[in-house]
């Protein structure tokens, strides 16, 4: 009797760890019969025949013409790629399932209130995680990670930035903006779902409607309103990296005071670069310099 049970492989492609087990003990023995694998194995009869019709029908197995009937086990990796293929095929049917019952789910502005910490956090993650296209994010640094090749913008309230560090994990997350006030905290996935805090522990998960299209409306405006964090970099422009960045920061509003925080420098040090900074562009004035930047494309 054969006792060894290695690990199980093919669980995550539908196949039960007695099944795999069985095919494992065809590979070692093709051409048994059901009684060669029982004794094989160590099962009865009756179990081998209910895991040999398994085998059959998965396509891990095949069996000769005669009697005593003998199985063949099939080839791993022609049996794995099918067996991918039918898994890949399910998931693909199973997200047209998703998308029937959500138009079954959601009528035209209708919405979803999610409570508690957990599960707002979870959905949170789900959303961005499934995103495609784009995430787009008022107020807050991101919750996760976004995935590779999703467009990442965000506009952040300049309260929520209070620290070098966090101005320095919000230039990380991706595109990044900064403006005073913004109007509430939103999380908008693929312009198709929102997520937007309305209470503490209370989040409004918006689908397809004239609601969203107005808050996605809303965001292109602060957008365009909101000043960038991380400024385009010109090797042969007047201003190097470290100016640009801190007339970014200025244009926004913030006082050298508040500038010098969030780069963690002293104030004099911000007073410096920014009179660097008006001689360079040949300003007298900051607004003269933002204004001047702006049109050099150097705050883009």
């Amino acid at each position: 009797m054969h006792n060894y049970r290695p690990t199980p492989l093919l669980e995550a492609l539908g196949v039960c760890s007695e099944d795999e087990q069985l095919y494992r003990a065809l590979l070692a023995r093709p051409e048994s019969t059901a009684t060669e694998l029982a004794s094989y194995v160590g099962w009865p009869a009756n179990r081998v025949g209910r895991h040999l019709k398994s085998l059959l029908s998965l396509g891990l197995a095949s069996r000769t013409p005669g009697r005593p009937a003998r199985y063949l086990p099939a080839v791993p990796e022609a049996a794995v790629e099918l067996l991918a293929l039918r898994k890949q095929a399910a998931i693909v049917e199973a997200r047209l399932g998703a998308a029937v019952l959500t138009a079954e789910f959601r009528q035209p502005d209708a919405f979803t209130v999610i409570r508690g910490a957990e599960a707002i956090a979870q959905r949170f993650y789900q959303a961005q995680q499934c995103a495609q296209d784009e995430v787009l994010v008022l107020d807050r640094v991101p919750y996760v990670a976004v995935p590779r090749g999703i467009t990442y913008r965000a506009i952040y309230d300049m309260d929520s930035l209070s620290q070098p560090g966090d101005l320095a994990a919000a230039r990380s997350s991706g595109c990044c903006r900064m403006l005073r006030d913004v109007p509430l905290k939103l999380v908008a996935v693929d312009r198709r779902t929102a997520l937007l805090p309305t209470a503490p522990d209370v989040v409004v998960e918006l689908g397809q409607s004239s609601l969203l299209d107005a808050l996605l409306r809303l965001f292109d405006l602060l957008w365009q309103q909101a000043s960038p964090l991380t400024p385009s970099v010109s090797s042969d422009g007047p201003l190097t990296s470290e100016d640009q960045q801190l007339l970014s920061l200025a244009a926004a509003g913030l006082t050298d005071q508040a500038i010098a925080r969030r780069l963690g420098v002293a104030q004099r040090t911000v007073e410096r670069r920014m009179q660097r900074i008006l001689k360079a562009l040949d300003a007298t004035t900051r607004f003269q310099a933002g204004l001047r930047a702006g049109q050099q494309g150097l705050l883009v």
